[in-house]
């Protein structure tokens, strides 16, 4: 009796837990509850679910940080998830099909959350803003999504867009009309701003870090508006704030200005599509994509992970003072030291050693090369003529089908032409903000069963889609 006891027991455990894991599928999405984990650290922060929260996005660093706010008023750091999947380059999307995810200050209302996403649960991000609209930007329906697949979006594994859609939500239920997203194309460190100084999307990402910086003094969400074609934060608010601000701004630019007269070069990264956090990448290198997309996309509709093949280290164009590409190399990662690492074996390679190849066609494949060890890989150098990259030539392939990660060290041709975009003749003075604290990254979701994979679609994205004023 006391067998057929504990075996009943643990048959209705097994049933309940697999109900548990259908609970949130379909219109039943909505519910998705907050782990018990984050629970216990908003408990450890002093915060609450129903608490206002903010949200902050990074391109560079692949990483999407959640903050939530105390009962004094300030926000603080509650976890950081590392970024799935983002396409595209840095800067602002301009036009619908660029497949580049928007930067800038969006506004998320309870009417844009979408329960019912081919992409297990998604929101959207408001775009186009007041801003982008002032701009004569096109697009729609640019989300925050699960399934590890971007074409202009910003895209979380399942899991972690589940634990931050019912973040919102709680927010949201808690009285918070609408979450501001910021939507920045790096963190805004001297280090970032000193080496991008002479991006044409420079006097952009200036205008974003008003805002940042304000938010990095008063730990507070800023007011935002728009007028003259610019983003407009606060207005006549408190005078001590807007002072420290101030005083702020002079002293980064006193940083970013001894780090250009060290020697910090001034680059342009160029990605294939985007890019994702490493972590994703030694997972992809370690399971290969199909074991990794029923890992991290097991509640979307099976799309796979997008691009595979450009997910590899940026091309850094180092630039002469004028703006003018003097250089292009493959860097290993879009980490700082990655690119400095690729920036210092393009100096010091023999000139002998470079010879220029004939400019790759753009619909031609790229090859694969052979075996490429990954500094190897970093320190390849496209010779160049101003404003136009020239590939260096590439090993023959080898005989064996190539892996995943020996496809991702290959060199292939650049994406856009430099030709078509030359930085200002003169560079502006670029602002910066301090380092940001002391981050708590979110693991990896763990492994989930191939067979919780659904294909039932109830609503496509853009269903839900909408266009918010940003205040």
């Amino acid at each position: 009796m006391a067998l057929k006891h504990l075996a009943l027991t643990a048959l209705i455990a097994l049933s309940l837990a697999a109900c548990e894991e259908d609970r949130y599928r379909g219109s039943a999405r909505h519910n998705i509850p907050i782990p018990s984990a984050t629970y216990a650290l908003m408990s450890e922060k002093g915060v609450s679910k129903s608490q206002p929260l903010l949200i902050r996005s990074y391109k560079k660093e692949s990483e999407v940080e959640v903050w939530k706010k105390r009962s004094d008023g300030q926000y603080v750091l509650l976890k950081t998830f590392p970024m799935c999947r983002w396409s595209g380059q840095l800067g602002p999307k301009v036009r619908e099909g660029d497949r580049m995810a928007p930067e800038g200050f969006y506004a998320i209302t309870p009417a844009q959350m979408n329960p019912n996403s081919s992409f297990y649960v998604s929101f959207n991000m408001g775009y186009p803003n007041a801003y982008d609209r002032s701009h004569g930007r096109t697009g729609a329906h640019l989300m925050v999504h699960g399934a590890c697949s971007s074409a202009g979006c910003y895209s979380m594994t399942d899991d972690q867009i589940g634990e931050l859609y019912a973040l919102v939500r709680e927010a949201h239920n808690g009285g918070q009309k609408a979450v501001q997203m910021q939507a920045f194309p790096f963190r805004m460190t001297p280090e970032n701003l000193a080496k991008h100084r002479l991006d044409p999307n420079m006097a952009f990402w200036k205008n974003l870090k008003e805002g940042s910086d304000y938010f990095e003094v008063a730990k507070d969400e800023p007011a935002v508006g728009v007028s003259g074609g610019r983003y407009v934060f606060n207005g006549a608010g408190d005078t001590s704030i807007s002072q420290a601000v101030a005083q702020k701004r002079k002293q980064d630019d006193v940083q970013v200005a001894a780090l250009v007269s060290k020697g910090t070069p001034a680059i342009k990264l160029i990605y294939d599509d985007g890019d994702q956090h490493s972590s994703f990448k030694r997972l992809l290198a370690q399971s290969g994509a199909d074991a990794m997309n029923k890992s991290v996309a097991w509640g979307s509709r099976d799309v796979g992970i997008s691009r595979v093949d450009s997910l590899i280290g940026p091309r850094v164009v180092v630039l002469d003072d004028k703006g003018r590409a003097k250089a292009t190399v493959r860097a290993e990662s879009a980490d700082n030291d990655a690119v400095l690492a690729a920036v210092r074996g393009a100096a010091e390679q023999p000139a002998a050693e470079a010879k220029p190849a004939a400019v790759a066609v753009a619909a031609a494949p790229a090859k694969p090369a052979a075996a490429a060890k990954p500094a190897e890989a970093a320190t390849q150098i496209a010779k160049v003529s101003p404003g136009a990259a020239t590939a260096e030539p590439i090993q023959a392939a080898s005989t064996e089908q190539p892996s995943f990660y020996q496809r991702a060290l290959s060199f292939v041709p650049l994406l856009g032409g430099s030709s078509e975009q030359k930085a200002p003749e003169t560079a502006p003075i670029a602002s910066v903000v301090p380092e940001t604290p002391q981050r708590t990254v979110a693991p990896l979701p763990p492994r989930r069963s191939p067979a919780l994979r659904t294909s039932r679609l109830e609503q496509p994205d853009a269903a839900y889609s909408s266009q918010p004023t940003v205040r």
